[in-house]
């Protein structure tokens, strides 16, 4: 019996090794994502502008993550100008917000 429960525990830790291994390399593959984004933001967008989406980050960090990963497609395609400034951000913004549905509650 003893045999079997240290091939438990042996294999448990080596379970454990590899989960940690992959937990360490989804952080670093999230880290450099994040990097690449910034540096495509800082060429997208003016100074007021990525203020404006840092603040966005603060209050709703995943719609501003979409905002961010639309900007990158649109600008991948070629459908930005060289840089989007403050205002064409706002027009963004106000497009994707008139895009979500709202849901009320009406109480009887």
């Amino acid at each position: 019996m003893s045999e079997i429960e240290e091939l438990r525990k042996r294999r448990m830790q080596e379970l454990m090794q590899q989960q940690a291994q992959q937990e360490m390399q989804q952080q670093a593959q999230v880290q450099e994502v994040d990097s690449q984004l910034k540096f495509i933001m800082a060429q997208i967008l003016t100074p007021d502008a990525q203020e404006r989406i840092s603040n966005i980050h603060l209050a709703n960090p995943d719609f501003a993550r979409q905002v961010e990963v639309m900007l990158v497609q649109l600008y991948q395609a070629g459908k930005l100008p060289k840089k989007v400034n403050d205002a064409q951000l706002k027009e963004i913004l106000i497009k994707l917000q008139s895009q979500k549905r709202e849901t009320r509650i009406t109480r009887r």
